[in-house]
């Protein structure tokens, strides 16, 4: 997913009061929590997506489902203030910044991992530990599936992508012979 503005705007404001209440971990989770409820419940969405509904029947929404939750209170501090701006549908992207933020200030990095089929623990351990050698930084291994590559793996660290894929390696041989 491609990060926006906006959610890096609020991620970088929830973070530092994170970091003030020494509860990044828990806001942290909190926040994915909610992001994953938002993206899989079409009906809550539906809640804050349709204007017949009004903001004070929005926020008791966020209220209630918050304290049922037992939602820290910046979280559900930054909820009402993106439900009160229209732009809570911006929270998978603010959660997504959020834990890339904070792992980096903790010297963390996320590697995404895609292989064409699912692959032994063995496999992916010695490939976070390899991946941590080259980085010089604790990994955070995100493994993904795609059929498609055929073969081999695509890892995604920040911007850098390297390719390994059958799939790459094929389109690769393809434009040598074209030329």
């Amino acid at each position: 997913m491609s990060i926006s503005v906006i959610g890096k705007r609020y991620a970088t404001a929830l973070l530092q009061l994170a970091t003030e209440a020494h509860a990044e971990d828990r806001i942290a989770r909190d926040l994915a929590d909610f992001a994953k409820s938002w993206d899989e419940s079409r009906e809550l969405r539906a809640a804050f997506e349709n204007p017949s509904v009004s903001q004070p029947q929005r926020q008791a929404i966020l209220k209630d489902l918050a304290t049922r939750s037992a939602m820290h209170q910046h979280v559900r501090d930054t909820l009402l203030l993106l439900a009160d701006r229209g732009r809570l549908r911006h929270v998978p992207e603010v959660a997504e910044a959020f834990e890339a933020m904070n792992e980096a200030r903790s010297g963390k990095v996320r590697a995404e991992v895609t292989t064409a089929a699912p692959v032994g623990s063995g496999y992916l351990s010695e490939l976070e530990r390899a991946l941590g050698e080259v980085t010089g930084k604790q990994v955070v291994l995100v493994h993904n599936t795609d059929p498609s590559l055929i073969g081999g793996v695509v890892t995604r660290i920040g911007d850098q992508v390297f390719d390994g894929s059958v799939r790459n390696r094929l389109a690769e041989l393809k434009d040598e012979l074209l030329r």
